[in-house]
């Protein structure tokens, strides 16, 4: 297993936090604003997307906290998820749909940027990338 920082851990579980969190807004409090992500193309029932998303956001929320020994996969795992519920935030963008405070195209945009940094978050924080490096040089 590889060992990771104290500030990794700190972010691995910040990050899990995060994820149970925005799962609750799923379940409740935010769950019209997530249906307004939902694209349209998707053909399921945006109440049903954002149900099953928030299923797989707390099973990767925990996962992040708790899963030590996979931390790796976990990381590999909520990576991609990020990159899967990409075109949702496209959506929002490009259909000008107003959800989670963002009202403007501009805030909508700028939101774009920030999936990279939270796929590079989950990677970085559960050692995905110090992993693949020893892999590369053994």
């Amino acid at each position: 297993m590889q060992k990771t920082t104290i500030i990794q851990q700190i972010l691995r579980i910040i990050l899990g936090s995060f994820m149970i969190l925005a799962a609750i807004g799923h379940f409740t409090f935010q769950r019209a604003d997530f249906q307004a992500q939902v694209p349209n193309w998707i053909p399921l029932s945006k109440d049903t997307v954002v149900l099953l998303s928030g299923v797989v956001e707390i099973s990767l929320g925990l996962a992040m906290i708790f899963w030590k020994r996979q931390r790796v996969n976990a990381g590999i795992a909520l990576a991609i998820f990020y990159v899967l519920i990409f075109p949702g935030n496209i959506a929002q963008y490009l259909n000008h749909t107003s959800a989670f405070g963002l009202d403007t195209d501009k805030s909508r945009l700028t939101r774009l940027f920030f999936q990279p940094v939270l796929i590079i978050w989950a990677l970085w924080s559960t050692g995905v990338f110090a992993y693949l490096s020893d892999k590369n040089n053994s």
